[in-house]
């Protein structure tokens, strides 16, 4: 009998970092792939990731509407409670042998106190990792929670281990979003019109002699800055006057206030360097990523996909705090000054070495062979 392997994507980012292990989990012989597309990933507003996940051919299990508005820290609370409740039937009604949730966004703790409870076997994708907010707080909880931790680095690996896990139970498979990098290392051609293809709203330009890429997402710890936060690197964008691709933020406690420095911005200073969108499918995303100039924000995709494609970064603020990173990353204040040297500094730089710091493009086959092979149990106790 094939092992039936749940996984929960819940937003917009999630379905990048595991969409090459979900293709390799529904081809493996002794697997069959249980889909759960929930929270922000459903949602228009943040990009209909799940539009996206079903034109890549697969065919989704069950979906969750678990996302309250309110977009502060009660509303994540009670989202997280309302996704407890909801996963719970659904795994209940699936009878998975094991269910997979993703990272360190604040919903993922649903699906794992859903699936322990249960008595269900929890596998932890990417934990270990340092990182800033309450991104920090979640991801360790859903190490503490899972069963088979899948981790992306040595250092994460080690990081595990000396949180009480049996270190036969804790894998370096590298990141999944790797092997998506990868393919885009071996084919980098920037083959469609973002503008063409996407529409986005704001001023059309030449983009063609150089662009750059903005993702900037509000910090749960420090929601309440998120407008002032976002309007310093509007305000920086637009007065360097390079083309620019900026995209929406994740649902999270201030991205109301991101949202709505970016639809101030537009309406009253009506940038025309600027075009912002919602959503990409990942490959054209990361064809937009390794040929821009520079990525310029929060985002871990600066920390993580960046390195291995080489962009340069500039990353601002406290969100990726302490997080590995490689050479290609240069830290900022939020300053409007100190963003734009940082800005013409890196963009002028325009490639740094690949470097593998999150795994070498090959992990959703180590992914799929793990879960074919090792022995699922649901019952464990620290190891000092």
């Amino acid at each position: 009998m094939k092992k039936k392997i749940c996984v929960v994507v819940t937003a917009r980012p999630s379905y990048s970092r595991i969409k090459s292990a979900l293709v390799a989990i529904k081809n493996h012989p002794n697997l069959e792939l249980q889909l759960v597309v929930a929270g922000s990933a459903l949602l228009g507003r943040y990009g209909n990731a799940v539009d996206v996940i079903q034109a890549d051919g697969f065919e989704i299990t069950e979906k969750v509407f678990m996302v309250l508005e309110g977009e502060n820290p009660t509303a994540m609370a009670k989202t997280t409670g309302i996704g407890v409740m909801e996963l719970s039937n659904v795994f209940y009604n699936l009878k998975p042998d094991a269910v997979v949730t993703i990272a360190d966004r604040f919903e993922t703790i649903a699906t794992s106190i859903a699936t322990a409870y249960q008595n269900i076997p929890l596998i932890h994708i990417q934990g270990g990792e340092v990182t800033g907010n309450i991104d920090e707080k979640v991801r360790h909880a859903n190490t503490k929670l899972a069963d088979l931790h899948l981790v992306a680095s040595e250092d994460a690996r080690e990081r595990v281990v000396k949180m009480g896990e049996n270190e036969d139970m804790v894998i370096n498979t590298g990141c999944p979003s790797m092997d998506l990098v990868k393919e885009i290392m071996d084919n980098p051609m920037l083959d469609y019109d973002p503008i063409e293809k996407y529409g986005g709203v704001g001023e059309d330009f030449d983009w063609k002699s150089g662009y750059i890429v903005v993702l900037q997402h509000p910090v749960t710890t420090e929601f309440d800055k998120a407008r002032e936060d976002a309007f310093k690197t509007l305000e920086a964008v637009e007065q360097l006057g390079i083309p620019t691709f900026w995209f929406w933020p994740n649902v999270d406690a201030g991205s109301d206030g991101t949202s709505g420095a970016i639809r101030s911005f537009r309406e009253t200073v009506k940038p025309k360097n600027i075009r912002f969108f919602k959503n990409m499918e990942p490959h054209d995303f990361l064809r937009l990523l390794k040929n821009s100039n520079c990525l310029i924000g929060n985002s871990s995709a600066g920390i993580r996909e960046c390195a291995f494609l080489g962009v340069p970064v500039v990353n601002i603020g406290s969100r990726q705090n302490r997080r590995q990173r490689g050479e290609n990353v240069l830290d900022v204040n939020y300053n409007v000054e100190e963003i734009k040297e940082a800005i013409s500094k890196q963009a002028s730089i325009k490639e740094y070495p690949s470097n593998p710091i999150y795994g070498d493009g090959l992990s959703g086959e180590r992914i799929a062979e793990v879960l074919a092979t090792i022995d699922l149990h649901f019952h464990k106790t620290i190891t000092y």
